[in-house]
């Protein structure tokens, strides 16, 4: 499965740069034979061998292994404010796929044997980043491919945010403070407002402080100019590219 995530990967950044198999291979001083099979996932090639070409193609060798588990198997992370989408598309988009969908606080709840406020109270974010941490290293020995959302606040933490952008590719699911707080409202969930006199001006707040973290995702969408069914079908897309 490794081979083949590699495979998509390589023949999809040499058509990015328009190169054919045959002008891939003069760069990289392979045979044209070997940069064939290596973009059918059938070719076992050598680290030494492998940033040969991914020099050839303009690409850290890093870049080629982001997002890709245990396995070779790739494990799409959506990220964004609480009402973005998350768990409405990501659990859509697995059933699609075929694939589990996970919810990242309700593992860390289910880990730690006790509620995220309880979890607050006894450790403050302290505490609960470090919940966060070992629970995201356990997906990541997991295997399988999967769909999982995260917490709103992640992207805060620059471990967790660097492992997860390592480990698997991101999705930030965009959207304005007022869709953010109608759809929390929607679901019924009040805490937005609660303590703030103007909860637009704070979500707008907490949106612009995050954006160059949230910007760093490898794939946004913005849900405000797309229905869910649209939004899905492009992630199913975005998806497949990797395997």
């Amino acid at each position: 499965m490794l081979l083949v995530s590699l495979a998509h990967r390589l023949r999809n950044r040499r058509k990015e740069l328009g190169l054919t198999q045959k002008g891939l291979a003069r760069k990289a001083g392979v045979s044209q034979r070997f940069m064939w099979e290596l973009e059918q996932g059938t070719a076992n090639i050598s680290i030494e061998r492998l940033s040969e070409i991914t020099a050839a193609l303009q690409i850290p060798l890093s870049e080629i292994f982001r997002g890709i588990g245990v396995n070779g198997q790739v494990m799409l992370s959506l990220v964004g404010l609480r009402g973005a989408g998350k768990s409405t598309i990501g659990k859509i988009l697995a059933f699609n796929l075929g694939i589990q969908f996970l919810e990242l606080d309700q593992l860390i709840v289910e880990e730690a044997g006790m509620s995220l406020e309880k979890l607050f109270a006894s450790g403050g974010i302290e505490l609960y980043r470090e919940a966060e941490s070992q629970t995201l290293q356990k997906l990541f020995r997991y295997g399988k491919p999967m769909i999982l959302a995260t917490g709103g606040s992640l992207v805060t933490d620059v471990q967790n945010w660097t492992r997860l952008r390592d480990y698997s590719r991101t999705v930030w699911l965009q959207a304005s403070a007022e869709s953010h707080l109608q759809r929390v409202y929607k679901q019924g969930d009040w805490r937005p407002m609660r303590g703030f006199e103007n909860a637009i001006e704070d979500v707008n707040r907490i949106l612009q402080e995050r954006y160059p973290l949230y910007s760093q995702a490898d794939c946004i969408m913005d849900t405000d100019q797309l229905s869910i069914e649209k939004a899905v079908e492009q992630l199913e897309v975005f998806y497949r590219q990797d395997i």
